[in-house]
Order: C-alpha cells, then sequence, then structure tokens
C-alpha cells in the first residue's frame, strides 16, 4: 500500500483505484476530462463502452484497460465481504462521531444494509462451499479505508460531515463499477451472479441518497 499526502490533485493508488486492480491491476491515477470522453488522440470508435457506473466515477477513477485476469467466485465472495464491511465501519464511524440527523438516518440505513448483505454473502459461501479469497483488489479496499478512517478521526462537526458523506458517493460509485465492470462478467456460478444482480440496486440507492446527501452539506448554514 503506496501512501501520500491527501489532497485533491494528489496521485494515489487506493480505494478509487479498487476497480483498477479488480478489472486488470493497479496503476497510477491521474485527473480525467470532466466528460470522461476519449481524449483528442482517440476516435470515439477506439473509446471503451463504460457502465453507467464507471462514467458516474469521479474523475481519475473509471478504470482505462480491458480485464487481464478474472476474479474467482471465491474472490467476488471476499470482494462482497470487504466492500460491506468496509461501508458497515464507515458507518459506524459516522453514528460515533456525528451529531447530523442526517448523517446518522444515512449512517444508520447503510450500516443496516450492509449487515444484511453480509449475512446474505455468507450463508451463500456456505452453501456453494466457497471461501472467500481477498484478492489484490480486496485487500487495497480495506487498507485504504482503514487509512481513510484515520484520517476522518481527526475531522469535527461540518468537516467531518462533508468529508464522510462525499467518501460515500465515491465508494459505492466505485463499488458500483467494480461490481458491473469485474464481477458480475466473471461470476461462475448462476447463484453469485444472481445475488450481485440482488445486491446491486441496495448499492445504487446508497449512492444517489449520499449525492443528495452531499449536495446538501456542501456548504455550512
Amino acid at each position: 500500500m503506496h501512501t501520500r499526502p491527501f489532497g485533491d490533485h494528489v496521485v494515489r493508488c487506493s480505494i478509487m483505484a479498487v476497480s483498477l486492480v479488480a478489472l486488470g491491476g493497479c496503476s497510477v491515477l491521474t485527473p480525467a476530462p470532466a466528460s470522461l470522453t476519449a481524449s483528442p488522440a482517440q476516435s470515439p470508435a477506439q473509446s471503451t463502452p463504460q457502465s453507467p457506473a464507471a462514467a458516474r466515477a469521479p474523475k481519475g477513477a473509471v478504470p482505462k484497460s480491458a480485464p487481464k485476469r478474472a476474479p474467482s467466485d471465491a474472490n467476488i465472495a471476499a470482494m462482497l465481504v470487504a466492500g460491506n464491511d468496509v461501508e458497515t465501519a464507515y458507518s459506524e464511524q459516522a453514528l460515533a462521531k456525528s451529531r447530523d440527523a442526517d448523517i446518522r438516518k444515512f449512517a444508520t440505513m447503510t450500516r443496516m444494509d450492509h449487515e444484511s448483505m453480509s449475512r446474505t454473502v455468507g450463508a451463500l459461501a456456505t452453501k456453494l462451499k466457497l471461501k472467500p479469497s481477498d484478492d489484490e483488489a480486496a485487500l487495497i479496499l480495506r487498507d485504504d479505508a482503514a487509512e481513510r478512517r484515520g484520517r476522518f478521526r481527526d475531522l469535527e462537526g461540518f468537516a467531518y460531515d462533508s468529508a464522510y458523506i462525499h467518501n460515500e458517493v465515491a465508494s459505492h460509485t466505485l463499488l458500483l463499477a467494480v461490481i458491473d465492470e469485474s464481477l458480475a462478467p466473471a461470476a461462475k456460478s448462476a447463484e453469485l451472479r444472481q445475488l450481485l444482480a440482488e445486491v446491486r440496486p441496495a448499492i445504487a440507492a446508497h449512492m444517489q441518497h449520499a449525492e443528495i446527501l452531499a449536495a446538501k452539506k456542501a456548504r455550512r448554514r
């Protein structure tokens, strides 16, 4: 895990790159054009189609290369476990630090939903006799989330609420991109593919709710 100072213009290999790892290796992230379209040297016909989630991902977070190695079903289960663990931990921190009613309501909802998803993933893994196996993408997701929570611990009040909810937009957007571009296409088990289809709407709803809150928390009242 390579850590560098936090900032809008800092290049990092982190959760903002977890979709790149799942899709074929971690690479350096650089700011992408706001339109997230092909560069001038690349014709529209040469551009790589993106899922809606990938197209909505924060600047610099959109996968730039085709998959090099598809994750196994055990890797997919591990990524789902990691994603739920990470979001539960973010929610628990928010409930411990925030006094904002909207933030606390959102954190309570996401904690309940991701804990429920975790139980569902665990039950399916047991049924399929799958032992979740963390790959590089899952490890990066966990490490980066721990680092972010460490930074968030130093924030208070509005600064914390704003950082938390904007991070929720980014993390859920990238989880959707990973599901669409890597996990769902690679899943061999029909039941695992069905589970991915079932959890996706909840993750999308969290992202949309977080976007609404992020707009509300953009400025101090």
